[in-house]
């Protein structure tokens, strides 16, 4: 759960300006409704309102675009903000009269909400076809059980940021290299760092993780954390570990912001602090860096999608469908790049000129390529606490590794049994 708060960060730290959609002001208001009429006639129109808990001006993005392609079938978008969507939605999701027609919010989260029934497949409303130009990666991340509930809009994954004034030379293109640059640039007495991490957090990890083939927890609710996979990404990233810091959040910000350190691993919720601090900043996608194995790193990536209640489905199918095609235009693509520096889902939307010249979108794109989605499995919630208990037991207490791997994932299987 903690990890989608860096979904929503997403943009949010990087909208620009007060035009955020097709030509029309942004609002920003929380819990006032963001919409764009199609046209003046009131009589027939058909209003599809989507709950979400991101940023108003992204959404005014999407509105407005949307609205003004869909002005000549009388159908208008409206996107309302609610704090605590999860809650809302447990408790208005098979409300008809007060709930939303669909929600827009970070993929994690379609385990739970489709156990609890409330979702239509989205393939009852549009064909397969709509997602064609969708990048793989974003629309697996709506894929729960063999059902597709959600279509992708934006995406986020974890980036090499780098100060160009503070590292030297060009920037390593394996593990094993970038490992060397950090001995030879790290005086860890001094305080300053070649790179700096959140070595024991398991979202920051999970690029290594994943790389070395190993996995958290698997799409069947298995923990992985004992697996020699595992184990063997866990030993690796332990000597980075060492040459990073304290690793948590606010120190490794801090020192990156400050100078002390020539690189961080983060994401475009860092962005805003970067440049205030003045930094000329480098980017370069994970995926480039190569492991031992030959594999590039491989973060965990959360998207932004749709999904849409049974009730609506039912009811509005024809409209609903026509927001969704809509939505999923490269046209919205574009303009979610080029004001809000988001990385959209529509592959072709990076055909534009303006969102191809962006060095932080493409370094996403490039990502996608072996990023994996977030678990949206509801045991995934429980898995964070043993997972990071694990890395902090053998990056700061220095464990054994095979002995802290038993332990931890002895309690993250006790902690699936308590949720039954």
């Amino acid at each position: 759960m903690k990890k989608r708060v860096l979904s929503l960060l997403l943009c949010t730290a990087m909208t620009i300006g007060t035009l955020s959609g097709c030509g029309k002001e942004a609002g920003n208001d929380e819990g006032k409704a963001t919409e764009a009429l199609g046209n003046d006639a009131e009589d027939e129109m058909t209003e599809v309102k989507i709950w979400h808990d991101g940023d108003e001006n992204i959404m005014q993005t999407i509105a407005d675009c949307a609205n003004e392609k869909l002005a000549e079938d009388n159908i208008k978008v409206t996107f309302e903000k609610k704090s605590g969507l999860t809650d809302q939605l447990q408790l208005y999701g098979n409300d008809e009269s007060n709930g939303p027609d669909m929600y827009l919010y970070a993929h994690d989260s379609l385990g739970t909400f489709a156990e609890m029934g409330i979702l239509a497949p989205i393939t009852d409303v549009i064909s397969e076809d709509v997602m064609a130009d969708l990048l793989p990666m974003t629309v697996e991340a709506g894929n729960y059980k063999d059902t597709q509930y959600l279509m992708p809009v934006y995406y986020e994954t974890l980036l090499f940021m780098y100060n160009k004034a503070k590292w030297e030379g060009d920037v390593p293109e394996t593990t094993d290299e970038l490992y060397d640059y950090m001995v030879a640039h790290t005086d860890v007495n001094a305080g300053t760092y070649a790179l700096v991490n959140q070595h024991s957090t398991a979202y920051n990890v999970a690029p290594v993780i994943n790389g070395f083939g190993g996995y958290i927890i698997d799409k069947d609710a298995n923990p992985g954390l004992n697996t020699q996979e595992t184990k063997d990404a866990i030993a690796y990233n332990k000597k980075f570990a060492a040459l990073e810091a304290d690793g948590d959040y606010n120190t490794v910000t801090a020192l990156f912001n400050e100078g002390q350190a020539a690189a961080i691993i983060g994401g475009p919720w860092l962005v805003s602090g970067i440049k205030a601090a003045g930094i000329d900043l480098g980017i370069k996608s994970l995926a480039d860096f190569k492991l031992p194995n030959g594999n590039g790193l491989a973060p965990y990536s959360g998207v932004q999608s749709i999904g849409v209640l049974k009730y609506a489905a039912e009811n509005k199918k024809e409209a609903i469908a026509k927001v969704l095609e809509t939505i999923a235009s490269p046209e919205v693509g574009i303009a979610l790049a080029n004001k809000s520096n988001c990385a959209p889902a529509n592959s072709k939307a990076y055909d534009d000129a303006d969102v191809a010249a962006n060095e932080m979108i493409m370094a996403m794109k490039a990502t996608a390529e072996t990023a994996q989605p977030m678990p949206n499995i509801p045991q995934m919630s429980v898995m964070w606490g043993p997972a990071e208990a694990f890395l902090a037991a053998v990056n700061k207490s220095g464990e054994d590794i095979d002995t802290a791997a038993e332990t931890y994932q002895q309690e993250a299987l006790d902690a699936i049994a308590d949720m039954q």
